[in-house]
């Protein structure tokens, strides 16, 4: 099993080149935020609860122990940036917009930005290799974020 720091070091391999960096800050947060809004889409019926439930919430808490099992720290990050992205979809469909139309034209775009970053690099996207690339991409850059915090990984 790859410790957090080799799934970094090999995704950050194919993310040198300047310019995709500054493409992956902005597009890989807008993929994550769009595939939570997909799957937020997804209402789940459960009876007697409060608060309306979907595949979000679900995939969300699996994907916070995939992060758990690489990095506690890691996991406390994207659990709060998970809890972000549930609020933004919230506050996208109270404002009657209709979610899963909204996440398409994101991911679309995002997708788009994605792959002329990596035109640019001259390197395929990591998830070629390996689908759970797509999955370290925002530990990739949270990363950063924790270096320039002191945060330990």
């Amino acid at each position: 099993m790859r410790t957090i720091h080799q799934w970094l070091d090999e995704y950050g391999s194919s993310h040198r080149n300047h310019t995709n960096k500054l493409i992956h800050w902005v597009c890989v947060p807008a993929i994550f935020f769009s595939i939570v809004g997909f799957l937020y889409a997804i209402k789940l019926p459960v009876a007697g609860f409060r608060m309306v439930l979907s595949v979000a919430h679900i995939v969300l808490l699996l994907l916070i122990l995939y992060y758990a099992r690489l990095s506690p720290s890691l996991a406390a990050g994207m659990l709060i940036i998970g809890i972000l992205c549930l609020w933004g979809w919230r506050m996208i469909a109270i404002a009657e917009i209709v979610v899963w139309q909204a996440a398409l034209v994101i991911f679309v775009l995002a997708w788009i930005g994605q792959f002329i970053g990596h035109k640019i690099e001259g390197a395929k996207p990591s998830f070629f290799k390996d689908l759970q690339f797509l999955l370290i991409g925002p530990a990739w850059l949270l990363s950063f974020i924790y270096k320039k915090a002191g945060i330990k990984l």
